[in-house]
Parts: C-alpha cells; sequence; structure tokens
C-alpha cells in the first residue's frame, strides 16, 4: 500500500502527538532520577526545620564577654532545649539547633577563650592584634544562624510538574521531607542492530563494515530521557526481527537498517504482518529519507531509522526526539530548536529538508552556523565535531539566511 512521505516539519509535529504520557507512578527518591515529575514538589516542612548554626563555633547570649559552659556542648543530630541566659555561651556544631534565647553564633576562628580559675570566658577575637576584644561588643543578631524556615516554609511551592529529575531535586526533595515521588517514569527503549554486514569488533573488510549505530543509538536515546536496553544484533531474516520485536517488552522499539524496499529489507513486511498502524512511512528530508513510525496494537511504537549512519541520526531527531518527549510529558523539549545565521550557504534540495552538521559561533551580534565538511549519508566525520545540526528548507540554505539547529546530546 502506497503511503506519501510526509514533509519534514509535519513528520516532527505527527511523531510528537503519535503519543501520550506514561502512567505515573510513585518510584523512590533513588529512582526517580531521570524521570518527570507527575506532581509538583510542596515542602512537607519548614527548610530548615528549625534555626541552627550555620557554622562551628559558640552560641552566644547578650553582649560579650560570655560564660563559656564547656559541658554544653550543642551538637548536630541531638535535642537540647535548655535556653542560653543572656552573658553566656556554648559551644555549638554546624547544623546543631539554636539554643532558645543565642542571638548569633561565634566562629571558632574569630573567637578568644579566656581560661580562669572561675572559669573560662569567651570574648570576640580582635582581627588586628589576635587578642580579645574586651570593648563589650556583641554580635548583630542573627550572624551564622540558619532561620527556621529560611529556604522555604511548609507548603511551599518548589519544582514544577513537567520537570525533569536531577539529583538535586531529589536531594532537595529528601530535605523537604519526601521518601518518594510520582513520576512518569522514562520510556524503556529496545534497539535492534539489522544487518548481516556489521562487525562489532575488529577492523572493517571486504562486504563488511563496523556498526556505528550500536555505540551510537542507546546513549543518545538516553540523551533524550529514555532508558536505553544494550543493542541486540538482529541477522537479515524476516523470522529473526519478527520475533525480536513480537517479544519485546519495551515501550518503544528502535530499529536501524530494513527501512527500505531491498531484497533483505523486512521491516515493513514485519509490520504489517502485526497489524501495526502506520503513522509515518517516509519523510521529505536528505538524508534519513526512508524512516518510519508505527505503532502496535499493544500501544508499543516502532521507530525505524535507515541504517546509514547520519540517516539515522536524522531519523532520530526526527522522529525518536518527539516521541519520546511526548512519551516523557515534555512535547516541547521534542521540538525544540535553535535559530541561527547560516554562515556558509549550503547546496538546498528542491523539493526535500536537508539536516546538515554545523558549528554554533556567537559572533558579535548573532549566533552564526557554520557549515561542515562530510555530511553524507554513511558519514559521522562532521557530525562528530557538530554543535547542531542545521535545518535547510527545500529550495533554501543561502549564505546569511537564517536556520533553524536541533541540538545535538550534551553530555556533561
Amino acid at each position: 500500500m502506497y503511503r506519501p512521505a510526509l514533509p519534514w516539519d509535519q513528520a516532527r509535529r505527527v511523531a510528537s502527538a503519535a503519543a501520550a504520557p506514561l502512567a505515573a507512578r510513585t518510584a523512590r527518591l533513588d529512582e526517580a532520577v531521570g524521570s518527570v515529575l507527575a506532581e509538583p514538589i510542596v515542602a512537607l516542612s519548614d527548610l530548615p526545620p528549625f534555626a541552627s548554626s550555620a557554622m562551628d563555633g559558640y552560641a552566644v547570649s547578650g553582649p560579650s564577654p560570655w560564660q563559656l559552659d564547656t559541658d554544653d556542648a550543642r551538637l548536630a543530630g541531638t535535642s537540647n532545649d535548655a535556653p542560653l541566659r543572656a552573658g553566656s555561651a556554648v559551644p555549638i556544631a554546624t547544623g546543631a539547633p539554636l539554643p532558645p534565647g543565642a542571638d548569633a553564633v561565634l566562629r571558632n576562628e574569630d573567637a578568644y577563650v579566656e581560661t580562669a580559675l572561675h572559669g573560662n570566658r569567651l570574648y570576640p577575637r580582635d582581627p588586628l592584634t589576635g587578642l580579645a576584644d574586651d570593648t563589650g561588643a556583641g554580635l548583630p543578631p542573627g550572624i551564622d544562624v540558619r532561620p527556621q524556615g529560611e529556604e522555604c516554609r511548609k507548603g511551599e511551592p518548589l519544582i514544577d510538574a513537567g520537570t525533569v529529575v536531577g539529583p538535586a531535586a531529589v536531594g532537595l526533595a529528601a530535605a523537604a521531607g519526601y521518601d518518594d515521588l510520582d513520576v512518569i517514569p522514562p520510556p524503556v527503549v529496545a534497539v535492534l542492530v539489522v544487518g548481516d554486514e556489521l562487525l562489532d569488533r575488529g577492523l572493517p573488510r571486504p562486504g563488511r563494515v563496523r556498526d556505528a549505530l550500536g555505540p551510537l543509538v542507546p546513549p543518545w536515546l538516553a540523551s533524550l530521557g529514555a532508558r536505553a536496553n544494550p543493542p541486540i544484533r538482529v541477522p537479515d531474516s524476516r523470522q529473526a526481527l519478527l520475533d525480536e520485536i513480537d517479544d519485546s517488552t519495551a515501550d518503544v522499539i528502535v530499529t536501524t537498517g530494513s527501512t527500505a524496499s531491498g531484497p533483505v529489507d523486512h521491516l515493513h513486511d514485519v509490520l504489517d504482518h502485526l497489524g501495526a498502524r502506520w503513522i509515518v512511512d517516509g519523510v521529505q528530508v536528505r538524508p534519513g529519507h526512508p524512516m518510519l513510525l508505527a505503532a502496535l496494537s499493544d500501544g508499543r511504537h516502532i521507530v525505524g531509522l535507515p541504517g546509514n549512519p547520519l540517516a539515522a541520526v536524522s531519523g532520530l531527531l526526527t522522529l525518536a526526539a518527539p516521541l519520546i518527549a511526548s512519551l516523557c510529558g515534555q512535547p516541547a523539549r521534542g521540538l525544540a530548536t535553535t535559530d541561527a545565521l547560516l554562515l556558509d550557504g549550503a547546496t538546498p534540495h528542491p523539493e526535500d529538508t536537508r539536516l546538515v552538521p554545523v558549528l554554533l559561533e556567537r559572533g558579535d551580534t548573532d549566533v552564526v552556523a557554520r557549515r561542515l565538511r562530510f555530511g553524507g549519508p554513511a558519514m559521522l566525520r562532521g557530525l562528530a565535531l557538530a554543535d547542531g545540526m542545521a535545518v535547510i528548507p527545500p529550495g533554501g540554505g543561502g549564505r546569511g539566511t537564517r536556520v533553524e539547529v536541533l541540538p545535538l546530546p550534551v553530555i556533561a
């Protein structure tokens, strides 16, 4: 059955609309990183939950000098509600609750302790002489104290729903009283690398080439917010491909190769056999024209990437990125682009969009995109040096024209 190829921008929008967010679930904090918040994080308690010392030193009350009680040290992790009388001081550790009646904390390095038979006396240290400052000066109220609720009050919104949960977010959630979070989990993606000609190690030889997509695709998918399984090698066999797709429990199955109409390209036949619903069957883009997107009856999605490496990346940017972002509940992220001035002209295609590797440079007044060499469908050399892929519309690409630029994965 003939299905017309879609214009590139339409194919991206169709892929974005092809899936609803995965069902939310409750995840422990150590499981939540990389997920998307289904509900906002709202403070379950004041943070800090009590006034505490911000430094190691001495809790003091009133003006100096202070009578120092070294036997009544206040430590983090302990609770001591004994009040501090005016003119007195006690040792205090960072994070320890501030005693009732205390005005401030005198840091260890700023303190001078005078030892005498009648007891220890505490003074501020004169910064010029290093000796006791006996002028009777006090400390500014609240100095080196973390007030209760300084960071947030109970019930205060902290992080909005729809935000990707990172390490700092789970740390904040824990501090604010959470043991788990309601999240949209990352979609699990199976990667099937199809082709008898592919080698997974060693040097290429006549008729055999190294598999570049097995190492490339899973981390790329992870950068999109998915949880990608290790790649599975699949021979050019209809039955082998059918078995792998039929047996997979992943939310999304990404295949590389077998999307065209060659003698051993079986993906279309396999998807028809499985009763798949065709969403995209070909895109008017170079490289990557024979990419596809389909849905199985059980809700799993199939993204078919061409076998040529840069063409496969075109498929990741065009179909996989919008689909995965929507499954994560962040559809706008999957369609994000930046804007740049094309410094070097690019040869246009009269009917198809072209995706071209570029370097982005900030000029005096604008961001400019410099086209890189080695942008053929089977090449990765230009992509490996690129900051993005410039979108050259049909008939466009003249020097000095404005273009959209698709972001590439950034490894921190």
